[in-house]
């Protein structure tokens, strides 16, 4: 232990990282920590809509309406179902669309928000 001559500890004395510095890398966190929970429970929100179409809930059900409308409004507008990236055709081509787009949507979401987290994460 290095003393100066007061007897105080030199230690103790040095300039460490300012308390700003450490509230911006914790405001930094939490940003980025929120962001990623947001583009995660859009994911989710995406792949129970598609989930809906592939176990042919019931479309009159408040909840699946509720999922899927969000899905609809979440879908980037680009994987929407009117004018899907891909359209199946043939058997069961409503859930294959939904599956393949709102699945593309979902993965779009989780990497977009990993990204988002590890440029504003410190």
């Amino acid at each position: 232990m290095v003393e100066n001559i007061e007897g105080i500890d030199a230690a103790a004395t040095e300039p460490g990282p300012s308390s700003h510095v450490l509230a911006v890398a914790r405001w930094r966190d939490g940003a980025a920590r929120v962001l990623w929970v947001i583009c995660a429970t859009l994911a989710m929100v995406l792949a129970a809509a598609a989930f809906t179409f592939a176990l042919e809930a019931n479309a009159d059900n408040d909840l699946v309406k509720l999922v899927r409308d969000l899905a609809n409004t979440f879908d980037l507008g680009f994987f929407d179902l009117d004018n899907p990236v891909k359209e199946f055709q043939g058997k069961n081509d409503l859930v294959k669309t939904a599956l393949f787009n709102y699945g593309i949507a979902a993965v779009v979401y989780l990497v977009i928000g990993r990204l988002l987290e590890r440029i504003i994460r410190p």
